[in-house]
């Protein structure tokens, strides 16, 4: 099983991204995990330029998206809500034939350095995500509060969230195959 991960800061040392990386080795057995080229590459959704042409990175976005089995979007919370290049991320994969989105497994994670570890965030993408038909993992959320004291140059080392993660993981590993028993009924 392959899933691929959006990850919504473009920041050097972001902690999300931080989360990111550690998937890899917190996934189960079989499961391969990808992050996905930086949104910071895609210009600002512009109907214009989709007249034009949809950009060459758009189109390798949406083609990961596509051959995964599985999206993972791991995000910061701004000003209450998403990032707006996350927005314009999901703005973009919306607006083409092919539907990448559309019935995909989708698994939502968030970290902040305040108390809420971006629950605002999660709420306001899980709205984004319903007017897209994407299928989304409940419960367990992973939202890691206080995420500057559980990454060390720049690896999530807190061991609790790293076995929480891990138990999210798993359960999203039997959503996906769930859903993917699901869609070939």
């Amino acid at each position: 099983m392959k899933w691929v991960v959006l990850v919504g800061s473009v920041r050097k040392g972001s902690f999300n991204a931080a989360i990111a990386r550690a998937l890899p080795g917190l996934a189960p057995e079989g499961v391969t995990v990808e992050i996905l080229p930086s949104i910071a590459l895609l210009p600002i959704y512009d109907g214009d330029i989709e007249a034009a042409g949809i950009p060459e990175a758009v189109t390798a976005l949406s083609q990961a998206v596509a051959a995964a089995d599985a999206l993972l979007i791991v995000t910061p919370e701004y000003n209450y809500s998403i990032p707006g290049g996350l927005k314009n991320a999901i703005d973009w994969l919306s607006r083409l034939k092919e539907k990448p989105l559309k019935g995909k497994p989708t698994l939502l994670q968030s970290a902040s350095m305040g108390g809420f570890g971006g629950a605002r965030a999660q709420y306001h993408l899980r709205q984004v995500l319903v007017c897209l038909d994407m299928p989304v993992l409940n419960v367990p959320e992973v939202m890691v509060a206080q995420v500057h004291t559980k990454v060390t140059d720049g690896a999530l080392t807190d061991q609790s969230t790293q076995s929480f993660i891990e138990g999210q993981l798993a359960a999203f590993h039997d959503f996906v195959r769930r859903q993917k028993a699901g869609a070939s009924a």
